[in-house]
């Protein structure tokens, strides 16, 4: 079932610690079929070194697996949620990499500092809020993908294709596996080089709009020149 699925999902996973953005077994990645409703994740608490295609675990969009022996990834309700709130995304990455994370802990937005952020991210990198107890202990995973839900209601999932979870990370996704992948790396070391921007001073120094406008849109906006494309 879903064989390359399952090979592209694992690579995409396999990506995580080459790139430096896990420690042990802190991340996970998904990529889904839209046409059968079905998407392919990591299983739960596997090292990485161990893994291979075959372990990774396919779930229906009403949250039932249909393949896979081991159990899926404990995330496995957030990214089921923003399967169904963003139909044009195709993979999802959750990491606790260094500095997202750190930005998330202190409850923050990313501000766009630099041309860097703006080619890939259109305005500020939200963060969404707490849950409250109640759902913190009824469904933790399932409202922390109706919280990210929530910050995207004035927003383009796909103009701003990542969010931090406060006091807990980010996550990212893209049309597949690999771009979602991608778009972590990306958002890890624009939170690195923000977070380095306020320690020499530059709170005061966010990207004029006209210059993000035209860093986003010469790469994603309908006369995109950037690239071979």
């Amino acid at each position: 079932m879903l064989i390359e699925l399952k090979e592209m999902v694992y690579e995409a996973n396999m990506d995580l610690p080459r790139r430096g953005l896990v420690t042990y077994t802190w991340g996970n990645v998904s990529g889904i079929d839209r046409e059968r409703g079905l998407f392919v994740i990591k299983p739960s608490g596997v090292p990485y070194e161990e893994l291979d295609p075959e372990m990774m675990v396919v779930m229906d969009l009403d949250g039932n697996q249909v393949g896979g022996r081991l159990r899926p990834s404990s995330d496995t309700p957030t990214h089921l949620e923003l399967y169904r709130a963003f139909p044009e995304i195709g993979g999802i990455v959750h990491t606790h990499s260094t500095h997202a994370t750190a930005w998330a802990q202190s409850g923050r937005a990313i501000p766009c500092y630099g041309t860097t952020h703006a080619d890939y991210f259109y305005g500020e990198i939200p963060c969404a809020r707490n849950l409250t107890p109640e759902e913190t202990e009824a469904a933790y995973e399932k409202n922390t993908g109706k919280s990210i839900v929530e910050v995207f209601a004035d927003r383009n999932p796909i103009h701003v294709p990542g969010v931090l979870c406060k006091n807990h990370g980010p996550f990212t996704w893209g049309k597949d596996a690999a771009e979602a992948v991608h778009n972590a790396v990306v958002l890890e070391e624009v939170a690195k080089m923000a977070w380095m921007t306020e320690m020499i001073g530059g709170r005061d120094c966010q990207t004029p709009q006209y210059m993000q406008d035209k860093h986003f849109m010469r790469k994603h906006g309908p006369n995109a020149y950037y690239g071979q494309k």
